[in-house]
C-alpha cells in the first residue's frame, strides 16, 4: 500500500466505501403515471426504475418541441430513494415542460454522496428514455445545485459516446455547486469548528467526543430538529434580539460574522455539515478526513486571538482529498455549449463557485463554450420562472446559430416571458463574481 500513488489509494478508498455499489432492484420499464397538477394539460407522464435501482420520472407535453431535458437533482439527498421523489423536481421546474420541452429526472440509485455514481445514473436515464421513446431532435443536460456538479461531471464523462456521436447537445447548470467536493464544502467544516468553539454542544461535553469533520460518529443519527434545538439553546436564533441572553447574542453574532453564513441558513448549513459529512467520511472515504483548517486564520469575532487559539484544528488526509477530487472535482474540459444561471446572493451554494468553474474552463481553453448569467436574487432552490425559460431559449438559439449568448441577451429574452409567468426578471448583466468570499 505504501508504494501506491495517492490517486490509486484514493480510488481504492472510494470504491472500497461502496461509492458505486449497484442496488439490488428489479428494473421497471416506463409506466404511465399521473402528472403533477403544475404541468400543462395534455402532458403524459411515466415512471420507472433503472437496473441499478434509480427511480425516474419522464414527462412529455402535448406540444413537445422535440427537445429532451435530462435533469440531475440537488442534495445530496441522504435518505433511501423513493418512487415519487422526482415529482418534486418535476414540479419545481414545470416551466420547462410548459415551454414545450420533455423532461426526465432520476433519484439516483441510492442516497448520499457520489458524483460519478449520480452522473452514471443520469446518463443511464438518457439512454432509457431514448430506448423507450426514440432519440429526440436535441437532448439538453440540466443540473440544479449539487446536481449541477453531477451534470457537469456527466458532461465530462458521457457527452460523447465511444463512436464519436454526441449524447447531449448542450448543458444548463443552475445554482450550481461547481467548485467540486474539494472546493465547495470546506466552509461547513469551518462552520462546525467555529460553532463548537462558541457553543460546545455539537457534541455536548457529556456525549461521545469526535472531531467535527466527521459530521457524526458512525452509526449515530441526528435529525435536523435536534440540530436546531442545539442552535436555539446556544444562540436563541428564533428569539427576538431583545429576548436573547447576552451570551446567546454574542455567540450568534460571532458565528455569523466569522463564517459569513446567513442567520436563516445556519441550521441548514450545520445539518449538511452533520449528516452529509457523516455520509461522506464514513461511507465514501473510509473514515478519512478530506478537510483542513490548519493555518487558517478566523476573523471577525469579538476576540480573534482567543478564537484562533482555541478552535479545533484538523488536517486533511491526502488520500481522502484525492478521492473526493476524483469523484467530484471538475476539469473544465467542456465540449458542449454550457450556460450557467446563479443568484448573486445564493445563501446555499455561494456564487463565488461560478468564478472557480469559469477559471477551470478558461485554464482548459474552453471559455468560448461557457456563458454565465447572474441574478440579483437571494434564492437557491428555485429562481424566478421567466429566467429558466430565457436560459432554455438562449441555449436553443446558441445551438441553432452557433453564436454564444451573453447575460444581456438572456436578460432581453427573459422579458419576453414575464407576462406569461407573472414573475419578474432579476438578471444583472454587469455582475461577475470574485474567486473568494474573502
Amino acid at each position: 500500500m505504501r508504494d501506491l500513488s495517492a490517486l490509486a489509494v484514493a480510488t481504492m478508498i472510494w470504491i472500497g466505501a461502496g461509492a458505486d455499489a449497484p442496488a439490488s432492484a428489479q428494473a421497471i420499464a416506463p409506466e404511465l403515471a399521473d402528472c403533477p397538477e403544475s404541468l400543462p394539460s395534455g402532458t403524459t407522464c411515466y415512471a420507472g426504475r433503472s437496473t441499478d435501482g434509480a427511480w425516474y420520472w419522464v414527462a412529455y407535453p402535448a406540444d413537445w418541441n422535440g427537445t429532451l431535458i435530462v435533469h440531475a437533482h440537488g442534495g445530496p439527498r441522504t435518505g433511501e430513494p423513493l418512487r415519487n421523489n422526482s415529482v418534486e423536481d418535476l414540479d419545481r421546474f414545470s416551466m420547462m415542460v410548459r415551454e414545450g420541452y420533455a423532461w426526465a429526472g432520476s433519484t439516483y440509485r441510492r442516497g448520499g454522496f457520489g458524483v460519478r455514481m449520480a452522473a452514471k445514473d443520469t446518463d443511464d436515464l438518457r439512454q432509457i428514455v431514448w430506448d423507450a421513446f426514440g432519440r429526440p431532435g436535441r437532448t439538453l443536460l440540466h443540473g440544479q445545485s449539487w446536481g449541477a456538479n453531477v451534470a457537469a461531471k456527466a458532461a465530462e464523462l458521457y457527452a460523447v459516446s465511444a463512436d464519436g456521436a454526441r449524447n447531449y447537445d448542450g448543458v444548463i447548470l443552475t445554482s450550481g455547486v461547481l467548485a467540486g467536493g474539494t472546493g465547495a464544502y470546506g466552509f461547513r467544516a469551518d462552520l462546525r469548528a467555529v460553532y463548537q468553539f462558541y457553543c460546545g454542544n455539537h457534541p455536548r461535553p457529556d456525549e461521545v467526543q469526535y472531531p467535527v469533520w466527521q459530521g457524526l460518529p458512525p452509526g449515530s443519527a441526528m435529525p435536523r430538529a435536534g440540530i436546531a434545538a442545539r442552535v436555539e439553546a446556544c444562540t436563541g436564533l428564533d428569539l427576538e434580539p431583545e429576548a436573547r441572553s447576552p451570551a446567546q447574542s454574542a455567540a450568534l453574532r460571532n458565528i455569523l460574522s466569522v463564517t459569513g453564513v446567513e442567520a436563516d441558513q445556519l441550521v441548514a448549513h450545520l445539518a449538511w455539515g452533520t449528516t452529509l459529512f457523516q455520509d461522506l467520511v464514513w461511507k465514501r472515504l473510509g473514515g478519512r478526513n478530506p478537510f483542513s483548517n490548519i493555518g487558517r486564520t478566523y476573523r471577525g469575532s469579538d476576540d480573534d486571538v482567543a478564537l484562533n487559539e482555541g478552535v479545533e484544528r484538523f488536517e486533511a488526509d491526502p488520500a481522502a482529498v484525492a478521492a473526493l477530487a476524483y469523484d467530484s472535482d471538475l476539469t473544465g474540459q467542456i465540449v458542449l455549449p454550457t450556460l450557467t444561471l446563479h443568484a448573486r446572493y445564493d445563501p446555499t451554494a455561494f456564487v463565488e463557485q461560478e468564478a472557480h468553474y469559469a477559471a477551470r474552463v478558461a485554464a482548459a481553453g474552453r471559455s468560448d463554450l461557457l456563458s454565465q448569467v447572474f441574478t440579483t436574487e437571494s434564492l437557491h432552490s428555485r429562481l424566478s420562472a421567466p429566467q429558466y425559460a430565457a436560459v432554455l431559449a438562449a441555449v436553443s438559439r446558441w445551438l441553432e446559430t452557433g453564436e454564444r449568448p451573453d447575460a444581456a441577451d438572456v436578460a432581453a429574452l427573459c422579458e419576453t416571458f414575464v407576462e406569461r409567468y407573472a414573475e419578474p426578471c432579476r438578471i444583472d448583466p454587469a455582475f461577475r463574481p470574485a474567486m473568494s468570499r474573502e
